[in-house]
């Protein structure tokens, strides 16, 4: 549908919303077409905005489709507008307009805007006139109206609803699927939430980040500076954190790439204290932060040579910034898109959404399991706090208005801790330092629930080990060139037999394969089978590290 038009998702289900808002094949695909047309003949393209400046010229007014902006004037007392790719402003805004349009005020929002040309001989004067003024994202919702809606709807449901307003057909995943593909979302639901996924390429990581809110940027890892990040001290100009729900770093991974040491240590102090300090004054924000990036080896071959973190940038290969982590999103565990897995099913529309999640970032519903469980006094304040964070995402995506049976309480409360979890044991890989924690938690009747990570069940014998002051030598070993194939021979020669059974979560207690037979209802769910290093084939990178069989 957006053929080179680049436009956001919302931007294209408003206009097939207009047009296309039936089951009669014959006018979808007249609509359609209709879409098409539109966004050919009023779409404004950055490249071509002196050609449309000069079409309004010639012929006295034009519709286009751009993003607009206001702020007040307060010399002249006047709103003004911004068009972001038509290169306009200070264009007059009636005041009625701002008041039924608020969000024009804020950060902007996508218009269908009619303007006209109008040049006068007077001195400061703008020929360009707003004639008419059409919102194509929501300027409005009803919040208890979705908390209602939610109490008709099963949890799977819920779940499946959530999954196709992503875009994916919930057919094609399990329980743990569905719910590691929402935990992406939790970063526009949370403030201030730390969350890395790395995994192989075409899973899909920086979707969410990219289309599906007006409130979340995604932005290159090797790109960002100290100015463009968090504040400009010449100029005195807030940077990204501070206009934005999220902040996503795509491509982070890489240990080659050049990284200002100083950007490293000042979000260190954001990750940890949600605030940076860049000259005199020390300024807050609530922007949460997302790491993604791909993997070159396979999780067995990780764990047996180095650690989950390998491909992190050098400076950011440090304990004390992968501690303000929150969670760990095992990247590996999500399937390679195909075409069938995307949804044609109802879902939300994702401006919607997205204005859902972006009130819920006001409510904490991080305490809706202690009437119930009882986290283990060994986990410490950070890493409590990092699953607290996880649970209340979780909880406001699936439960806005409470309700959680104590088995879906649990099942999050697992998931929570594993992912925090997934950090922790890394560290301790990383730095001997970091002591060995007890992720359990106690249920109402006295019984202690262990939590294990799903690579911790399938490969304990490398997962358990700690590299200690050997292990930056065995990365540097691990990611070297080598001789072809040694890789092959190193997750097919050294690899792990069959986990033995573990007193774990109910989910993978009494299996050795816990995606084998995982219950319906558990945190793992239904999955493939097959051992995770024989579902994915090493990823050409070479290795000159060799073992012996067995």
């Amino acid at each position: 549908m957006k053929g080179n038009a680049i436009v956001p998702s919302y931007v294209l289900e408003f206009l097939l919303g207009q047009y296309c808002a039936t089951s009669d094949e014959v006018s979808i695909q007249s609509g359609i077409q209709t879409v098409k047309e539109i966004l050919a003949k009023h779409y404004v393209h950055r490249s071509e905005a002196g050609l449309i400046r000069s079409n309004i010229r010639e012929k006295g007014r034009w519709k286009v489709i751009d993003k607009i902006a206001v702020s007040l004037n307060d010399k002249s007392d006047l709103y003004e507008a911004t068009f972001s790719n038509l290169g306009i402003n200070k264009v007059v805004v009636e005041t009625d307009t701002v008041t039924a349009h608020p969000k024009l005020l804020v950060s902007g929002i996508w218009c269908i805007a009619e303007v006209e040309y109008d040049h006068r001989e007077e001195p400061n004067t703008v020929p360009w006139v707003l004639m008419s003024l059409k919102p194509i994202q929501l300027s409005s919702f009803d919040f208890e109206a979705y908390l209602q809606a939610r109490e008709g709807f099963s949890t799977d449901e819920w779940i499946d609803l959530l999954c196709q307003t992503i875009g994916f057909d919930p057919r094609h995943f399990g329980r743990r699927g569905k719910l590691l593909q929402l935990m992406r979302l939790i970063p526009y639901i949370e403030r201030n939430y730390n969350l890395i996924e790395l995994g192989p390429k075409g899973t899909g990581k920086s979707h969410v980040y990219s289309e599906f809110s007006p409130h979340g940027i995604l932005v290159s890892g090797g790109e960002v500076t100290v100015p463009k990040l968090f504040v400009n001290n010449s100029s005195g100009k807030l940077g990204l954190v501070g206009f934005w729900d999220v902040v996503a770093f795509d491509e982070f991974a890489g240990k080659q790439k050049r990284v200002d040491k100083a950007l490293v240590d000042i979000m260190k102090n954001y990750l940890a204290n949600k605030t940076f300090s860049r000259g005199v004054e020390t300024l807050g924000a609530d922007a949460s932060m997302v790491f993604v990036g791909n993997t070159r080896h396979t999780v067995p071959y990780m764990l047996k040579h180095t650690d989950l973190f390998e491909e992190l940038p050098d400076k950011y290969y440090d304990s004390a910034f992968i501690d303000r982590l929150h969670a760990y999103l095992p990247g590996w565990e999500v399937d390679v898109i195909r075409g069938e897995m995307f949804s044609s099913g109802y879902g939300f529309i994702v401006d919607f959404l997205a204005e859902i999640l972006r009130y819920l970032r006001n409510q904490d519903h991080s305490d809706g399991y202690l009437a119930h469980f009882t986290l283990s006094a060994d986990i410490s304040t950070r890493d409590r706090d990092a699953v607290h964070k996880t649970f209340s995402g979780l909880m406001k995506l699936l439960f806005p208005g409470g309700g959680a049976s104590v088995e879906e309480l649990q099942e999050i409360l697992t998931l929570a801790l594993e992912c925090r979890k997934r950090v922790k044991d890394q560290l301790m890989r990383i730095d001997d330092t970091y002591p060995a924690v007890d992720f359990s938690f106690t249920t109402g009747d006295g019984a202690k629930v262990s939590v294990q990570t799903l690579e911790e069940i399938e490969y304990p014998r490398w997962y358990q080990q700690r590299s200690g002051s050997a292990g930056e030598v065995a990365r540097e070993q691990a990611t070297a060139p080598g001789p072809a194939g040694s890789e092959a021979a190193a997750d097919t020669n050294g690899a792990d037999p069959p986990p033995a059974k573990t007193a774990t979560s109910p989910a993978a207690a009494g299996n050795s394969d816990p995606r084998a037979s995982a219950a319906p209802g558990s945190v793992l769910g239904p999955r493939d089978s097959t051992p995770m290093f024989q579902r994915r084939p090493a990823r050409g990178i070479r290795s000159s590290v060799r073992t012996r069989p067995g």
